[in-house]
């Protein structure tokens, strides 16, 4: 008996729609999704208007994209290595109305093209972001980059920075 409960309890480990559910990568960073205080606040403080393409870097359940494009009428992409979060995402578009703004991808950012970003947000670990940092200082000058906690380190020190809600978020321009 206690082997057929082991057997059973291992099944379900390995058998269940939540094992199988698991994203294909492994997560850089855990998923905690933005208060909707903060993302207005982050969308603020990068000025974002109906002329920006708004690229959210692990962007979970979409809701900076979503926001960026029902509050500010900008385009958006967001990308996340999660299925889940990006379905959630859709879903959340579609309930905005605003699926002919946005599009979201499952991909790893570090093989995302976001050439084309007026406006770059993230909410990523120190250490995913100043991996990232490259990529984005080489992007278009002018293009405004906001993060929710986190900075890219020394390497590249913030123009300004706000507490909102008891959350922190930072601001560069990419000169």
């Amino acid at each position: 008996m206690v082997k057929l409960l082991a057997l059973v309890v291992a099944c379900v480990g390995v058998c269940s729609p939540i094992a199988q559910d698991r994203p294909a990568h492994d997560l850089d960073v855990p998923y905690v999704p933005t208060p909707p205080t903060v993302v207005d606040a982050m969308l603020k403080m990068a000025q974002v208007t109906s002329n920006d393409v708004v690229y959210d870097l692990g962007c979970g359940d979409g809701r900076i994209v979503v926001m960026a494009a029902e509050k500010y009428g900008a385009r958006g992409v967001g990308v996340d290595l999660d299925p889940r979060r990006i379905a959630e995402a859709n879903e959340n578009a579609k309930l905005a109305h605003v699926t002919d703004k946005v599009k979201f991808v499952v991909q790893d950012v570090f093989d995302t093209d976001f050439t084309d970003a007026t406006v770059v947000t993230l909410y990523m670990l120190p250490s995913v972001n100043e991996k990232l940092m490259p990529k984005i200082k080489a992007l278009k000058p002018g293009t405004r980059v906001v993060t929710h906690a986190f900075t890219f380190g020394d390497a590249w020190p913030y123009e300004r920075k706000e507490d909102v809600a008891g959350k922190t978020i930072y601001f560069w321009t990419v000169r």
